[in-house]
C-alpha cells in the first residue's frame, strides 16, 4: 500500500521544471510474537524516473521525519537511496 504524502516542483541550473511526487509505502510484517507496519519511501518525478526504498523502520515518527527531509529539500528520485542511506 502507498500513500501520497506530496508534491514538489522546482527548476534546475538550465530552466528545467521537475515536479516530484513523494509516496509512503507501508508493507505488512508479521513474525510469530507480533505483527507491524514496516515504512518506506517511494519518489516519482513527472515524465521521468520512479525509485523506491521499501521497508526502511517500523517507526511511524521516524519515517515522518525522513519523508519531511525529504519533502523540504526536494530530493528527486536519483538521490533517494544515497540520502536514505545517509539518514540511516
Amino acid at each position: 500500500m502507498e500513500m501520497k504524502i506530496a508534491t514538489r516542483c522546482c527548476t534546475d541550473q538550465e530552466g528545467t521544471l521537475h515536479c516530484f511526487h513523494y509516496y509512503l509505502t507501508v508493507s505488512p510484517e508479521e513474525t510469530p510474537q507480533f505483527f507491524c507496519e514496516n515504512y518506506g519511501v517511494r519518489i516519482a518525478e513527472e515524465r521521468g524516473s520512479d525509485t523506491a526504498v521499501p521497508n526502511i523502520t517500523t517507526s511511524a515518527a521516524r519515517i515522518d521525519e525522513l519523508m519531511t527531509l525529504l519533502v523540504d529539500n526536494q530530493v528527486g528520485p536519483a538521490g533517494l537511496a544515497d540520502v536514505v542511506a545517509d539518514w540511516l
